[in-house]
């Protein structure tokens, strides 16, 4: 009892001299003026003892309500109208989670001090003008499209670039990150995307880029490209002194493929969402539609400062038809509903950028990406080594493209094996986004595995497919909304079918006939499809795959058809084997 009594009476004795501006403390110095017996309350006592030296910030102005706190303000104070606004005269008070202000919720008010949650009060979320020189990139002009993404980037401290695949988020970023002015940046990406990002890099600039491989990590380049499963080697949340990428003072990171972080219970999530906490810039992107299951964009959300996201509670209630319900002694949140979508868009609209590529007038029809990958392997290796052997000592024979090509058939397709996980991590991600997606092989191996993998969601065709089942493959994947990839041998599946309801073909392996991806490519391509198609050629570049590629689209251009039925194919195979040959 003492010493409550002693709190009190040091408060007391604070109050008797205060002449600061916190008109909470004031109010109470004024009753003590007035009323000798007067004594503060035991939490009067320790806000005065706490915060009798702070200065008040003065605002004098009104700032928007959250809808979710404006109800509750509304309920608990018996407004018989919901306020959209709060007018802040001063903030007295700034602690970890809540403010003291001292303001009022209609303009007819007298002013009062009041508490609120930092998550009531909305931070309109502004995007700097940016100035950007265009004209330094003619060697590779960004679409119009890609410039509006460019300069909400470059104008934002944190934003989410949401566009749909195929409209190059990539192209987008990289400049914008260059004209943000930001001199060191971390890109965080699937693996298989890695490479992707240091060639698109060095397309626009000649700054220093490394990517980081297992235990191996430079803070000592303007460009640092790291994927997710390897970012525990490098940060660690007990001992953050030395976690070196915390030390390598990074300000911008850009997280691709950002759906990989939308679990918060997740290892990944964790300690990304705990080192990005304090970096001047943060970007992240994704193709996933932002309203398709609103609690997978609440990290995203939260990660970006989105004033929807500041409360957990709130947000799912709002946006997540959230309840609890018993489970066992505990109580559980079910948070798997949508609800209120328009808003959510509406309120989150500033912070992110979202377009489909049906609403997007300056894309080409077919748009070809390839995905640059490493392999590493010992029998690609010595399959390679006895193929120059052979070429070598047997001029006479190797000097028939034919018998050259079979040499290779065996390094064709460990190639083909070797990449089915990059295959499936690929269509992973565009299932991920609601599209289908058509899966191209040469060989029967590969293909069988991606199919089993998929399982249910798949069908697959190759030459020993009847006609009757062949055809319940192609109208599964056309009409069944469940069936979402087919799986397809180049030449049996690459003609005489319409697979229009895939936006997204993947060549698992390049064949050496030309023409056969012309023809795979339009499978999806044809009357019928009303978007853009993607065709994604993943590449092991340091194989004979980089040297084919490379010759087939110097044939025929980029952004076409990358493997055209107009050229000689004599003409070709030879130039694609001298390549492999000159490597030797």
């Amino acid at each position: 009892m003492e010493n409550l009594i002693s709190i009190e009476q040091k408060a007391i004795d604070i109050l008797s001299s205060y002449e600061g501006g916190n008109n909470f403390i004031l109010r109470l110095k004024q009753q003590h003026l007035v009323n000798k017996k007067f004594f503060p309350t035991r939490t009067q006592s320790d806000y005065i003892i706490t915060y009798h030296n702070e200065k008040p910030k003065v605002a004098k102005k009104w700032v928007d309500l959250d809808p979710y706190f404006a109800r509750k303000f509304a309920d608990e104070k018996l407004f018989r109208e919901i306020p959209d606004k709060i007018y802040v005269e001063k903030l007295l008070v700034e602690k970890e989670k809540s403010y003291h202000i001292w303001g009022k919720f209609f303009e007819s008010e007298h002013l009062s001090d009041f508490w609120v949650p930092k998550g009531a009060l909305i931070k309109t979320h502004t995007v700097e003008k940016v100035d950007i020189d265009y004209s330094k990139y003619n060697h590779r002009p960004p679409l119009s499209h890609q410039k509006e993404a460019i300069e909400k980037l470059a104008g934002s401290k944190r934003f989410i670039l949401a566009d749909d695949m195929g409209l190059g988020k990539t192209t987008s970023t990289i400049i914008a990150a260059l004209e943000s002015g930001a001199k060191k940046v971390l890109i965080i990406c699937p693996a298989s995307l890695k490479i992707n990002w240091a060639r698109e890099i060095e397309n626009y600039t000649d700054q220093s880029i490394y990517i980081c491989e297992g235990k191996n990590f430079s803070s000592d380049h303007d460009f640092v490209i790291i994927n997710y499963d390897i970012i525990k080697n490098f940060y660690d949340i007990k001992d953050k002194e030395n976690s070196q990428i915390l030390n390598a003072k990074f300000d911008l990171i850009i997280i691709d493929e950002a759906h990989y972080i939308k679990n918060s219970q997740a290892q990944r999530t964790k300690l990304i969402n705990h080192f990005v906490k304090n970096v001047n810039r943060l970007w992240l992107l994704t193709g996933t539609p932002i309203t398709s299951r609103p609690i997978d964009y609440y990290n995203l959300l939260s990660l970006v400062e989105s004033p929807v996201a500041q409360n957990w509670m709130a947000y799912v209630i709002r946006f997540c038809e959230g309840y609890q319900f018993r489970a066992g002694q505990r109580k559980v949140w079910n948070v798997n509903g949508a609800s209120n979508l328009d808003e959510l868009r509406e309120r989150t609209s500033k912070q992110i950028l979202r377009r489909l590529k049906t609403d997007v007038l300056d894309l080409p029809e077919k748009i070809i990406n390839p995905v640059y990958l490493r392999l590493k392997s010992r029998e690609y290796e010595n399959l390679m080594g006895e193929y120059f052997d052979w070429f070598r000592n047997n001029r006479d024979e190797s000097s028939s493209l034919t018998v050259q090509f079979s040499k290779l058939m065996k390094v064709r397709q460990v190639i083909a094996e070797e990449k089915v996980s990059q295959t499936i991590e690929l269509a992973e991600n565009i299932l991920e986004q609601g599209k289908k997606v058509i899966i191209f092989s040469n060989f029967t191996e590969p293909l069988k595995r991606i199919h089993e993998h998929f399982g249910k969601m798949s069908v697959y065709l190759d030459g020993s497919t009847t006609k009757p089942a062949r055809q319940k493959a192609v109208d599964d994947f056309q009409d069944n909304d469940k069936v979402k990839v087919f799986c397809g041998n180049i030449k049996a599946a690459g003609v005489g079918i319409t697979l229009t309801s895939a936006e997204v073909v993947i060549f698992n392996d390049l064949s050496f006939v030309p023409s056969d991806h012309s023809q795979a490519e339009d499978r999806a391509y044809r009357y019928g499809q009303k978007n853009s198609v993607l065709v994604y050629y993943p590449l092991f570049e340091n194989t004979i795959e980089g040297a084919i590629y490379d010759i087939l689209i110097r044939k025929k251009g980029i952004f076409e058809t990358v493997m055209g039925d107009n050229l000689d194919k004599g003409s070709v195979a030879e130039l694609i084997l001298n390549s492999i040959n000159s490597h030797e």
